[in-house]
């Protein structure tokens, strides 16, 4: 599955943790990010993380873009939610597009366990099984 992973400033440690406490589920998968993040991520993990540009100059663009051609299965965007950022309604259409598409989408660190976890199970293997282009249609 394709895992793509966003955190604020406030938020990039607490995201490496996560990385480096889930990296043997992570490293089963394509790991997209966010420049910074996905920088920070592989420098604690080791892990390829495909990255793109920083958020607040096109990256939250490009994973909208991912998401709209059915190629990201699920979204942790760890965010600091006592500060507004400048490319905010980036982050609020990747969200609108998760909602369209049905990507699974955490947006703090209890939802990104629990999203992680499900991961490891299988209880994501449905979206194997759907149009990712047109969620209302099975492959």
């Amino acid at each position: 599955m394709n895992i793509g992973l966003i955190a604020n400033a406030g938020k990039k440690v607490l995201m490496q943790n996560f990385a480096i406490a889930y990296r043997g589920i992570l490293s089963k998968h394509e790991i997209y990010a966010t420049g910074t993040t996905g920088r920070l991520i592989e420098e604690v993990t080791n892990l390829t993380v495909h990255k793109y540009l920083a958020g607040h100059v096109g990256g939250e663009k490009q994973l909208a873009i991912q998401i709209e051609q059915g190629m990201i299965d699920m979204v942790i965007f760890l965010r600091d939610p006592t500060s507004t950022k400048p490319n905010e309604p980036d982050i609020f259409n990747v969200l609108h597009l998760c909602d369209t598409y049905n990507i699974p989408f955490a947006t703090n660190i209890a939802t990104a366990e629990l999203l992680i976890k499900a991961l490891e199970r299988g209880d994501l293997e449905w979206r194997n099984a759907v149009d990712k282009t047109n969620p209302t249609i099975i492959s």
